[in-house]
């Protein structure tokens, strides 16, 4: 019998040290430090990102979205991270915001002068 909570919890410290250790951001879980708080992302250190961990076989995806969302609070984006058994983990969030983020990321290619399109 798989512990879920556990599993869960197991999942949040992964990402927060693949966070930390392969990209170099401050990153935590939630509850390690301060106990779990209502309405808190499961891992910080990723400025105005609102982290909802998901280390599950089966995810609703949209279930997830919606918990990141309602839980995030103002000028973050609501993001799900999530990975299965033997998976590289994965980011989800909705197309606008995902636009919010490429527009950056395009912006600054255009002024280093890359070509690569």
């Amino acid at each position: 019998m798989i512990n879920s909570k556990k599993k869960g919890s197991k999942g949040e410290l992964e990402l927060a040290n693949k966070l930390k250790n392969e990209y170099g951001f401050n990153c935590r879980r939630t509850q390690q430090y301060c106990g779990k708080v209502e309405n808190s992302a499961d891992v910080i250190g990723l400025p105005f990102i609102h982290i909802e961990c998901k280390r599950v076989e089966k995810l609703n995806i949209d279930d997830a979205l919606n918990q990141a969302k309602r839980d995030t609070k103002n000028c973050r984006i609501p993001c799900v991270f999530h990975r299965k058994n033997r998976t590289n983990w994965k980011v989800t969030m909705d197309l606008n915001d995902f636009m919010v983020i490429y527009g950056e990321y395009y912006s600054s290619m255009i002024l280093a002068g890359s070509k690569r399109y």
